[in-house]
């Protein structure tokens, strides 16, 4: 084999392993400049989580992060394309540039601010522990007569984790539906939720669980990648004109029918800006 073959075969080995990494990124946008020269915002959102995101009998994404997201999208002049996410692959589907931006009920938590970069926030929860009605439970060593399901990764993951006792059987789902599930079809006793989970636990096994205890109170925000100032700017930008102009209130009135939240100025681990 002559040296000027060789280095052919050798170019074409690396074109050809090249390839699937460039077909695997197809949000690459990283400014709004870019976002609206493509004429699209690709957006990751979770599909089953309502009523933060979730997909309609109809197929249309729907839910307080959806109707968030459409508003940023008519803010830069562009159309929103929705791409549903479990918890577990919000962050790695942002990093790999699946897509520009989440939405996605993104706590905003300081082991994630070295991941990604939060905007300011713009929406409110409350992490929860939920357990059956007729009950009794008072205390974190309350937790530990149950068997208790847990979306895996999430804010609830920790929360449950950190509080329950030694020894507390802990289950981890792939996201809050399946998790869900587990309470209603009786598969464990208990749950790690935030305040919204009680509206799908009543369809499915109405007037049998509570919020039992909280534990954190949590700000969400949405997520760009490390180091774009740019598309970082007009989050939060925008996250400021809805505030003033009320149309995060109305989408609040909508969805969580209380005020909007008071938000902090600074979260300790968790800047709003990126550098």
């Amino acid at each position: 084999m002559t040296r000027t073959t060789r280095r052919s075969l050798l170019a074409a080995g690396a074109a050809a392993l090249a390839l699937p990494a460039l077909l695997a990124s197809p949000a690459g946008a990283v400014t709004p400049a870019e976002i609206k020269a493509r004429g699209k915002i690709i957006v990751g959102i979770q599909g089953d989580n309502p009523p933060w995101g979730f997909v309609t009998s109809a197929g249309k994404q729907d839910g307080l992060d959806a109707d968030i997201a459409t508003l940023f999208a008519k803010d830069l002049g562009v159309a929103v394309e929705f791409v549903p996410l479990e918890v577990n692959n919000r962050i790695p589907a942002l990093t790999t540039g699946r897509v520009d931006v989440l939405f996605a009920t993104m706590a905003m938590l300081p082991e994630r601010a070295k991941a990604v970069q939060f905007s300011k926030p713009y929406v409110a929860n409350t992490i929860v522990f939920i357990g059956p009605k007729k009950d009794k439970i008072t205390s974190n060593e309350d937790m530990g007569r149950y068997t208790i399901a847990v979306a895996k990764g999430a804010a609830q993951d920790t929360q449950v984790t950190k509080n329950a006792p030694a020894g507390t059987v802990i289950r981890r789902y792939d996201g809050d539906a399946p998790s869900i599930q587990a309470l209603v079809s009786g598969q464990v006793q208990a749950i790690g939720g935030n305040i919204f989970y009680m509206q799908r636990i009543e369809q499915g096994r109405p007037g049998e669980f509570e919020n039992k205890l909280e534990f954190q109170n949590l700000y969400n925000g949405a997520c760009t990648r490390l180091g774009e100032k740019e598309i970082n700017a007009a989050l939060n930008a925008f996250i400021d004109k809805i505030k003033a102009n009320g149309e995060l209130q109305k989408v609040y009135d909508k969805w969580m029918k209380v005020p909007v939240h008071k938000f902090p100025d600074s979260l300790e681990g968790v800047p709003f800006t990126a550098n």
